[in-house]
């Protein structure tokens, strides 16, 4: 089955070229457009995509609003794929407080949007993690997060569940987490399903916000 797209964007050209790429890709397949955040709901229940790749600032209803309202309101919401000018940008941060997946620079090359893609619908590693600690360490909490600190206190984390947070934070995949703790991938997989249910998290990228802003993994 091929990855289902959604492009939310309130630029004609910037949707444009990310549908060229995409669909020239087999295992990809671009089911909706939309102009505003406003307009994600709806499309989102009309042709269910998987991934929602979506700008951060649009007119009407920009894409941290968007995002809070599809994870909201959508009972199986898709993974959301944040679309940027600027990579060092507090709105990108907000976006993934708020829920997104990960996010995409507009100048990416053509490999490099394919490969967001695939990632976040996969959702089994982090998505520029470099980025995500910088973003953390310059617009985070930094360990001050009351609210993360009592998620991680709640959560009670197993030595080996700790491990596998902090590799995450580092980006690993499973099957690299596997390598480095001498487990089998499966292992892997369940752990991080542990550390996803206790911490509360929907996926990786919100489990490692919490770790950061609650002071358990340091951003810098």
């Amino acid at each position: 089955m091929p990855v289902r797209v959604l492009l939310v964007d309130d630029e004609p050209l910037v949707r444009a070229g990310l549908r060229a790429v995409l669909e020239a890709q087999p295992d990809i397949e671009v089911v909706g457009e939309a102009a505003d955040g406003a307009a994600v709901i709806p499309l989102v229940r009309q042709v269910r995509p998987d991934v929602v790749a979506m700008d951060v600032r649009m007119p009407l209803l920009d894409g941290i609003e968007a995002t809070r309202a599809l994870l909201r309101t959508v009972a199986e919401p898709p993974k959301i794929l944040v679309v940027t000018t600027f990579e060092n940008d507090e709105y990108v941060y907000e976006a993934l407080r708020a829920g997104a997946d990960g996010f995409l620079l507009k100048r990416a090359r053509p490999a490099e949007i394919v490969h967001a893609v695939r990632l976040i619908a996969e959702g089994e590693s982090l998505l520029f993690p470099a980025s995500v600690r910088q973003l953390a360490a310059e617009y985070g909490d930094d360990g001050g997060n009351r609210a993360a600190r009592a998620v991680l206190e709640r959560a009670q984390l197993t030595e080996r569940e700790g491990e596998v947070l902090r590799l995450m934070a580092r980006g690993l995949s499973n099957a690299e987490i596997a390598v480095r703790l001498v487990v089998g991938t499966e292992t892997v997989k369940s752990h991080v399903s542990s550390v996803l249910a206790k911490v509360g998290a929907r996926d990786r990228t919100q489990a490692v916000i919490t770790a950061y802003e609650s002071g358990f993994v340091a951003p810098g």
